[in-house]
């Protein structure tokens, strides 16, 4: 039977609150039977890791965002490396970079970044990298760790070449909603190109949804039609798509139980 793992999902933000019992069940009928809910700060962390503990196909990450750099403190990292114990903790994260919005002063993510790339060292967890308009700056920090921590890029929105660097890094490309949009020619060419073999899935919800559903809240229950979306432009069945996802965030992610 085909199973889908939704790698980055924010099942802890309010916009889930009414219904997010709901939510659940329509991921189950729709086979996704693994979610991991991703932190932003340590309030989200928090919020992430007891939705985890009160649900058994549910996973959390722990981190602070790039938005939230300037919150890091050497309390705050403490704080995570507890956070990091709990057993339905799989990665750190989610960490970056985010020259777009520059919430944080530039240095000051950077601090952050790698200050938190080397808590997933000492832990020996993977990382979940936030990337946006920093690609060079996301390279080189990560170049500092190779082959000492994996991990996945998050909504990957590099070219080709950074893909492939990422890759020989250890790293999976995370795919979403946004391979669906028509006019997003490099991004959906890359989907062609990579092997599935280094690919997972996500939805990033509630943000970012496939195309059929623009508008609306995403939820891990749309995430087949980024599978489907995948299979088309590969030219291979989605239930691939399922088994070389799943199986790639089972291996990065030590994904055991789901729904």
């Amino acid at each position: 039977m085909k199973m889908f793992v939704d790698t980055h999902a924010h099942l802890q933000w309010t916009s889930f609150d009414n219904d997010r019992k709901a939510v659940l069940e329509r991921a189950k009928k729709n086979y996704v039977t693994r979610i991991v809910n991703i932190g932003f700060d340590v309030a989200g962390s928090l919020k992430g890791i007891k939705l985890a503990e009160n649900h058994k196909g549910l996973y959390a990450t722990v981190g602070i965002h790039p938005h939230n750099a300037d919150t890091l403190s050497e309390k705050t990292v403490d704080k995570l490396r507890e956070l990091a114990k709990n057993p339905k903790v799989v990665a750190i994260g989610e960490i970056g970079l985010d020259y777009y919005r520059n919430l944080s002063p530039k240095e000051v993510q950077k601090q952050a970044f790698e200050t938190q790339l080397a808590l997933a060292q000492e832990l020996k967890l993977p990382v979940v990298i936030h990337d946006r308009e920093a690609h060079d700056d996301i390279l080189r920090a990560l170049s500092g760790f190779k082959g000492k921590i994996r991990g996945l890029m998050h909504c990957f929105s590099g070219n080709k070449e950074m893909a492939q660097q990422c890759i020989d890094f250890g790293f999976k490309i995370s795919f979403n909603g946004t391979i669906t949009y028509p006019k997003n020619h490099e991004l959906r060419e890359i989907v062609k190109w990579i092997d599935v073999k280094n690919m997972v899935l996500e939805t990033d919800c509630p943000w970012l949804a496939p195309q059929d559903m623009r508008g609306k809240r995403n939820e891990p229950s749309f995430l087949p039609m980024i599978a489907q979306e995948i299979a088309n432009l590969r030219g291979i069945s989605a239930d691939e798509v399922a088994e070389n996802t799943t199986r790639n965030a089972e291996e990065l992610l030590k994904l055991e139980s789901s729904f």
